[in-house]
């Protein structure tokens, strides 16, 4: 049986990390699992948005698998160890992390590299690896999300923080009653997958630009980004439908 899950709905692709008797732990076969999702998602015509999320409503996912990591005796992970949305692999679509649990260590990892997050009220977010003596090179975009001593904060005592307080630093987008988190989650990719394609592929290289450079280039950059959408059949489309009174139908060109 696989220990992630692709699913698509409405043209919102669910990958789901289905391990919950070992709280979604990354095993070898969770890793490549993910590295598979995403890797569809990316070929995947019909899929606008992204979800990441775990099985059940105890744990996101608890981090590497320490059973699994003592028996290899794994010192340096190698760069591809699992899948990191910007960093080892280009996303070009809008990506949701739906933490419904735990969210610890490389499970926090997952939930950063996502473009937002929503998380169930119980959920809890904490880098841990402090605590076990292992490291978080992974970490280095945390105060570019966070404000710098926060991040440190998180960073330093491995502590965890709540969904709420979590939301209140800026980590998190939306926090919701565990029961509406899916149906929330699924809402909220809709109303993204409906937008222009071009534009909402923009927006999103439009929004990390200023964390990688200085912010003339930045703008120089936007406008590149910007200026084949405007040029685009979608870019009349949609002046168009609203003088029509109608809804747009966008061709992503």
């Amino acid at each position: 049986m696989s220990t992630v899950m692709y699913e698509l709905i409405n043209g919102v692709a669910w990958l789901t990390i289905d391990r919950p008797e070992a709280r979604n732990a990354l095993s070898k076969a969770v890793r490549d699992g993910l590295w598979d999702g995403v890797r569809r998602f990316n070929d995947d015509a019909r899929a606008k948005v992204l979800v990441l999320t775990g099985a059940g409503d105890k744990a996101f996912c608890a981090g590497a698998d320490l059973k699994e990591m003592a028996e290899t005796a794994l010192e340096v992970p190698p760069p591809d160890f699992l899948p990191q949305i910007g960093r080892n692999i280009e996303v070009e679509k809008p990506t949701i992390a739906a933490v419904n649990g735990v969210a610890l260590a490389g499970g926090f990892l997952l939930a950063q590299q996502c473009d937002l997050v929503v998380a169930a009220d119980h959920a809890t977010f904490a880098i841990s690896e402090v605590k076990v003596g292992r490291g978080s090179p992974w970490a280095a975009p945390l105060s570019w999300l966070v404000p710098p001593r926060i991040a440190l904060q998180i960073l330093l005592t491995g502590d965890p923080i709540s969904a709420r307080r979590a939301r209140e630093i800026g980590l998190v987008n939306d926090v919701v009653q565990a029961p509406d988190l899916r149906d929330h989650v699924q809402t909220l990719a809709e109303r993204i997958a409906a937008n222009a394609p071009l534009s909402v592929l923009a927006a999103k290289r439009t929004a990390y630009l200023s964390a990688r450079y200085p912010i003339g280039e930045a703008y120089d950059r936007a406008e590149e980004i910007w200026e084949p959408v405007y040029e685009s059949e979608d870019a009349q489309e949609g002046p168009t439908a609203f003088r029509e009174k109608r809804t747009p139908v966008w061709k992503g060109r």
